[in-house]
């Protein structure tokens, strides 16, 4: 019988999906997934829609899932159908649309029973909101002198609640690495949270274990909870802090650690595969005058004598520029011209569904000409030189028309001096976050004949999300949710190391 999950601050399903895609040695799912708490009601609709799927996942009734992302069917339809219906009904006892901290604690404790049926072999995962915590977001209020009364400090405490309540047999908590370093009336956040989850009453107590260190609370550098994706087969430097907590008394075994991949896994690797398409121009796009801007970037350049590094960039932006010939700008969802098969490596074979027959929401964004220029410029030099150009190479025509940039003579010291970052083709890519919504300056495809920023897919798959997950909402709510999520084949190397936890207990009770 699968283990239950009880999920907190859900978001779009990362965790969940990780865990629930650990299998047994029957090959079923080991975990469960019997309650997912979200606020949001975007990433509630995804979360409510992967349910559907996993219900409906083996059985014939799985073909109207991949019609409805295919656009073959509108959602109306899709649910007229008697299993989705069917499915939709479980999704939505599962999937619930509550804000911890704000809905009211009894409803919520009386749904955790029932979901968890008298189960007290549970888990519970969750990652609360980071935005107190982040070295951004810190940086971005440090006059706001409501920052450290600011309510998201505690958000953990509705973590805590749960597990004091419920008694979790284990738990897993994901949040920012910046919570090492927070505080909060001078004192740490961190050893806060640490002792708080460590001892949450009297006659509870758990271990605080890490995924990648041995030892607990006890023993441990702060540091040592830091969990570096890139290391584990994450086509993403993503570092972020991932406790494990262990409850006493359950003569739970020290556990294998996260094992380290061989090789790390780049944006290529993780992306080389979609189609290629253009950006568009914000204004006035065509086919032709998108070409003339990329091309007439290289143009823009000095004739004088270059150094060699911007000569070798401008080199490339010209031989790019005329394979700049895309003509598609991506849809909602684009046909494989070709029978599809699974990737061959363990990443593809992650991320590909053969089934779903195509590639869903790849459609490139809008941009100025401008912008569209840097990012020429910003590909070509990514190409030219294997790294990112920051402002203090670019040549003056195509600084970026902010104050303190032309007045800088030194643009080393200008704030954010890689606002414009490809993510590069044989390396993994920085972070995947929120911010991803507002503008695509910090994730420009390698690709100069391109010339674009990341689709929604893109980054889905750069925070390891397979092609069959179907992202509810806008294209700017589909790019927050993926920027929030923890990325779920993490979540499945995780799920593997509790799962080993739960039967090595098991078997010290036998």
């Amino acid at each position: 019988m699968s283990v239950p999950i009880i999920d907190l601050f859900a978001g779009p399903g990362g965790l969940g999906e990780g865990f629930s895609s650990v299998l047994d040695h029957e090959k079923q799912p080991f975990f469960k997934i019997a309650l997912s708490i979200e606020k949001s009601p975007v990433a509630h609709g995804t979360l409510t829609l992967r349910s559907v799927f996993r219900q409906l996942r083996g059985t014939e009734a799985v073909k109207h899932y991949y019609r409805y992302m295919r656009g073959e069917i509108d959602e109306s339809r899709f649910r007229a159908e008697p299993e989705v219906a069917a499915a939709f009904g479980h999704a939505l006892r599962e999937a619930r649309c509550l804000e911890l901290g704000k809905s009211d604690n009894g409803g919520i404790d009386k749904e955790i029973r029932s979901a968890l049926n008298g189960s007290e072999e549970w888990v519970l995962i969750g990652g609360p909101p980071c935005q107190a915590y982040s070295l951004a977001g810190r940086s971005r209020r440090a006059n706001d002198e409501t920052f450290e009364s600011d309510e998201k400090h505690f958000l953990y405490q509705e973590y805590l609640r749960i597990i004091k309540k419920h008694k979790p047999a284990i738990f897993v908590m994901e949040n920012v690495k910046g919570m090492l370093s927070s505080k909060h009336s001078g004192s740490s956040m961190f050893e806060r949270i640490i002792d708080d989850l460590s001892r949450p009453a009297k006659d509870l107590e758990y271990e605080i274990r890490s995924f990648v260190a041995r030892g607990d609370q006890n023993s441990l550098d702060p540091r040592d909870y830091v969990i570096e994706s890139e290391k584990f087969g994450i086509p993403q430097a993503r570092h972020r802090v991932i406790l494990l907590g262990v409850r006493k008394g359950l003569n739970t075994p020290q556990h294998e650690l996260l094992a380290e991949a061989a090789h790390a896994a780049t944006v290529g690797d993780a992306i080389d595969s979609l189609p290629k398409i253009r950006s568009r121009l914000s204004r006035g796009d065509t086919l032709e005058e998108w070409r003339s801007v990329v091309q007439g970037a290289a143009r823009l350049l000095p004739n004088r004598k270059n150094t060699e590094d911007l000569q070798r960039a401008k080199d490339v932006m010209s031989s790019r520029g005329r394979d700049a010939t895309h003509g598609s700008v991506g849809a909602a969802f684009i046909p494989y011209g070709f029978p599809a098969t699974a990737q061959s490596t363990s990443l593809g074979e992650w991320l590909s569904d053969p089934d779903v027959g195509g590639v869903c929401q790849h459609e490139a964004r809008s941009h100025m000409a401008s912008d569209l220029q840097r990012y020429m410029f910003a590909s070509s030099y990514a190409v030219a030189h294997s790294k990112s150009p920051r402002l203090e190479n670019y040549p003056v025509e195509l600084l970026p028309n902010h104050g303190n940039v032309a007045e800088s003579s030194e643009r080393t010291s200008v704030p954010f001096n890689d606002r414009f970052r490809v993510q590069c083709r044989s390396f993994p890519a920085t972070t995947v976050v929120a911010h991803i919504a507002k503008d695509g300056h910090y994730y420009i495809h390698y690709d100069p004949s391109q010339c674009r920023s990341l689709t929604v897919r893109e980054a889905a798959r750069l925070q390891t999300f397979p092609d069959n997950y179907f992202f509810m909402g806008n294209r700017t709510e589909q790019y927050t949710q993926i920027g929030n999520a923890v990325p779920p084949l993490l979540a499945l190397k995780l799920g593997r190391v509790v799962k080993s936890l739960l039967q090595g207990q098991a078997r010290s009770q036998e």
